[in-house]
């Protein structure tokens, strides 16, 4: 039995390319009570939503083909009444504002915890959810950063540390440690 209190519909579709997280979210919002349907490509979501658009989604930002705030646009279309949350690995200010403008209810880094997914696509339009129970620390925010520029020079080690003002040595000795937790 789930402690949160679902509407009628509460259909949910999850669209991310990591297939371990989108099955493990998946599970774990079925458990809580969402009707869920997992995607793996913005193809696939974009289907979903044209045929049978749902009451909730959580969006991943990038995907192999494409944008999470594409599907933002056509399920807002497609159904306006819908709450959506982003989730991403590419934690930014910008795209954050860009998936909220777009029709997002919040935006979250991964790894999402299922119940702070909950709490942010069940909170009353224009109230906020609360914090969440484990957020990314600092340490794990400025890694995540870092791997962000890295991927957008194309993995080019002197162009990041020149984007990022930091030494090339040392941008190397923080690219070959584990992310921090």
């Amino acid at each position: 039995m789930s402690e949160y209190t679902l509407p009628n519909d509460h259909t949910l579709m999850i669209l991310d390319d990591d297939a371990p997280l989108r099955i493990r979210l998946g599970r774990a919002l079925e458990q809580r009570g969402f009707d869920v349907r997992t995607c793996e490509t913005v193809f696939e979501a974009k289907r979903e939503v044209r045929d049978n658009p749902p009451a909730f989604a959580v969006l991943d930002m990038r995907l192999e083909d494409g944008n999470g705030l594409d599907v933002i646009e056509q399920l807002h279309e497609a159904r306006p009444d819908s709450k959506m949350v982003m989730l991403t690995g590419y934690g930014n200010l910008a795209t954050a504002v860009s998936a909220v403008k777009r029709g997002a209810v919040d935006y979250l880094a991964k790894p999402a915890d299922a119940d702070d997914v909950c709490k942010a696509l069940l909170a009353e339009r224009g109230e906020t959810p609360e914090p969440p129970e484990n957020p990314m620390s600092a340490d794990r925010v400025r890694w995540e950063h870092i791997q962000r520029v890295y991927e957008l020079c194309g993995k080019n080690v002197s162009e990041t540390a020149r984007r990022l003002n930091m030494h090339r040595r040392t941008l190397q000795r923080i690219l070959a440690k584990r992310a921090p937790r």
